[in-house]
């Protein structure tokens, strides 16, 4: 069984190249917040009410850790087989649904609204992560993943191809602004939301993590590698201020399991190492410098010297 670490600094919190040794705190290490998940993704922070929350997605739950008491119970359930989740610039809850198949909205009463589920008649294949942009667009992606079996949703044929849509913040207006990566997964933007990074998780012969001009009219160009994840399996990340990548890692190797952080040059920097493997994460607590990482069957964090860019 997995025990934290009581030495300073926490030897799980790798240092790979000296620029990480800035971001690495020798005073905190990594806690675990919660366990007895099948499969954990999507965490999202509330700083109003000091908590997270984050998918289970074959338990069809979204469950809840609050950061004052460290109490942990279901949010949501059923949730449609929630996958990623985000917050949108009024502070809603906004979820990608596999089973739903569909983007919904959270409201303040606590009702949902349906923001795409299909296009030109066809249905979503299964939203699987998603941010939001400072203009109040919602970028998703929507691979097969959750219509391939009945263990993170329902089995169905796939009526639209792979790929990454944006919502628009002010019409609602679906577009599909992508659908040449292999396999879309975890997205997210550079601090100054020039550039959407967004995880190929079926590339040939290894996950990729693809770079793209965002255009002033919503539209990206200049499809790029900016990491080859080797031997790696990037899934769900998100940008600090600096526009460092810190991305979930793991499968294959244990010694990969974790959260592997590059700079904006695609180069590894550092590590933290995880008992299981971190599918998504993001950054959270009052100044947005403690990063928290859904791990196969559980919750960690740590505080770390950055802070989360906005909008992940």
């Amino acid at each position: 069984m997995w025990e934290p670490s009581q030495r300073y600094p926490d030897p799980s919190v790798q240092v790979i190249d000296p620029a990480f040794n800035q971001y690495r705190l020798p005073l905190a290490s990594v806690e675990k917040l919660a366990d007895g998940c099948r499969w954990s993704e999507g965490p999202v922070y509330f700083g109003d009410g000091r908590y997270v929350l984050w998918s289970d997605i074959p338990n069809d739950r979204i469950l809840k850790w609050e950061e004052e008491t460290g109490a942990v119970s279901v949010f949501r359930k059923t949730s449609w087989n929630a996958n990623g989740n985000t917050r949108d610039r009024q502070g809603r809850l906004v979820t990608c649904e596999h089973r739903g198949r569909r983007v919904t909205r959270t409201e303040y009463d606590g009702t949902i609204t349906v923001l795409m589920d299909s296009h030109q008649g066809r249905r979503l294949n299964s939203p699987n992560d998603l941010v939001v942009k400072s203009d109040g667009s919602i970028w998703f992606t929507d691979p097969a993943f959750g219509i391939s079996g009945y263990y993170e949703g329902e089995k169905a044929p796939s009526e639209l191809p792979a790929a990454v849509w944006r919502i628009d913040g002010q019409t609602g207006e679906a577009t599909m602004v992508a659908d040449d990566i292999e396999g879309p997964n975890g997205l997210a933007f550079s601090p100054d939301e020039k550039i959407l990074y967004v995880v190929a998780s079926r590339a040939q012969p290894n996950r990729l993590i693809r770079a793209f001009d965002v255009l002033d009219s919503g539209r990206l160009a200049n499809n790029r590698v900016v990491i080859d994840a080797e031997t790696g399996t990037p899934d769900g990340f998100r940008v600090d201020i600096d526009g460092n990548l810190w991305c979930g890692w793991g499968m294959g190797d244990s010694e990969l399991d974790g959260v592997r952080v590059f700079n904006a040059a695609g180069v590894p920097i550092g590590h933290i190492q995880l008992p299981e493997r971190c599918a998504n994460l993001c950054f959270g607590g009052r100044w947005r410098n403690r990063l928290f990482m859904a791990a196969s069957h559980g919750l960690y964090a740590l505080y770390v010297n950055t802070q989360g860019a906005p909008g992940g």
